[in-house]
């Protein structure tokens, strides 16, 4: 048996060697970036009008009084070229997301003008003091300058990252291809969603558990159901084992007469680089890799044991980290725990009025207990090092809301 901290190093010291391929900016999101954006021209690019209302001239005015006359030149609209004030002393109205107009270099809003007619010219008449240029605009290259550095490789791509993509002109975009993935269940006692389970049988969750929580990295997974038939579970496996690169199965793992997994990866030649890890819950926990670089995770078949494991281990070997990104959250009361292992706690949680995060430990049944997941935000973690775990003290926290 392992620790925590072992088990998770050699998870992530075998993640899956990067396959790039090159996708439509629409199907990027999710995906994990394979190449570095770069900015093809300033940002923004022009001088960009921030509010509708008058662009003068302020470098030659110096200074702006209440109740100053400006006579209306012209109007530039956004998506037209760029016009010129000829008059330094005019003034020439404005729209938002308009490139300024040649010979000047601050804006007013309307909210801080009035408006006459004289002679059939129009004046835009000034009702606030103005001594400083460059108001309301959108400067060219303050946000980023030309080549410049966007978005780094290695940065799993949102909403935000699509939209500077499609501001640089990538309909294209290089992305990390999502691994072939099995998600398989095994047990006499499931049937599926749709069935009517008898008295000693339960439907199918975990299997349906994983396929989600993999659809938030971006990986679609294919389902399957094995029973507790030595014979047919190999020939199943290995068939499922040379389609996929990542097998996750739930089940089948611990001490009872019918965990046949364990062995029959070994039958398979997956060589096992962990079994059992000083955890709770999720102790039978199993990891191998075969000589063709396939990745097996077995998990424990109790869904809280499922549920963890996936969020400690599972996620982290997909998300391409390094080492493990840790968060912190306060216990709000004390714990008592006497035996030797890491113990994982559900927790809800919440901010105090100085933005710590404070995680209060739920009532539950053990790693059978689905239900309380719906209540729980994360896991605390909590070492083997210790027995009590003091209120307020604070200790690594997994997070799946």
């Amino acid at each position: 048996m392992i620790s925590v901290e072992e088990a998770l190093r050699i998870v992530l010291e075998n993640q899956l060697p990067d396959q790039i391929i090159e996708v439509p900016l629409l199907e990027a999101n999710g995906k994990v970036l394979a190449e570095n954006i770069f900015a093809d021209r300033d940002f923004p690019p022009f001088n960009r009008v921030a509010m509708d209302g008058i662009a003068i001239n302020m470098s030659f005015l110096s200074v702006i009084s209440e109740g100053d006359k400006l006579l209306i030149e012209n109007i530039q609209f956004a998506g037209e070229p760029q016009k010129t004030m000829s008059g330094n002393g005019n003034c020439m109205e404005v729209m938002t997301g308009a490139i300024l107009p040649e010979n000047t270099d601050t804006v007013i809003r309307y909210e801080d003008l009035d408006f006459t007619e004289i002679e059939g010219r129009k004046y835009a008449i000034v009702n606030i003091p103005l001594s400083e240029p460059g108001q309301n605009v959108h400067h060219q290259g303050i946000d980023k300058s030309a080549q410049s550095l966007l978005i780094q490789q290695g940065t799993k791509i949102s909403p935000a990252e699509i939209a500077i993509m499609a501001t640089v002109g990538k309909d294209y975009c290089k992305v990390k291809a999502a691994p072939a993935v099995a998600v398989i269940s095994t047990g006499d006692e499931l049937v599926d969603i749709h069935e009517n389970p008898e008295n000693h049988q339960i439907r199918r969750s975990n299997s349906y558990m994983l396929a989600a929580a993999l659809s938030e990295s971006g990986i679609k997974a294919r389902l399957y159901h094995l029973n507790d038939d030595p014979e047919k579970l190999e020939n199943r496996l290995r068939i499922i084992l040379a389609a996929n690169d990542v097998l996750i199965l739930s089940g089948g793992v611990s001490a009872g007469k019918k965990d046949f997994v364990p062995q029959i990866m070994e039958n398979l030649g997956v060589k096992k680089l962990f079994h059992k890890v000083s955890q709770k819950p999720g102790k039978p926990f199993w990891f191998g890799k075969s000589e063709y670089g396939k990745i097996v995770f077995a998990l424990p078949g109790n869904p809280g044991s499922t549920f963890l494991c996936f969020y400690k281990y599972v996620k982290p070997f997909f998300s391409g980290l390094k080492q493990e990104t840790l968060k912190k959250a306060v216990l709000s009361d004390k714990i008592f725990f006497r035996q030797e292992l890491t113990l994982f706690v559900p927790v809800t949680t919440r901010c105090n009025e100085e933005a710590a995060l404070i995680a209060t430990p739920l009532k539950n049944s053990g790693s059978g207990d689905l239900a309380v997941l719906l209540s729980c935000d994360g896991f605390l973690e909590l070492p083997a090092s210790e027995a009590i775990f003091e209120e307020g003290k604070s200790f690594s926290y997994i997070n799946f809301k």
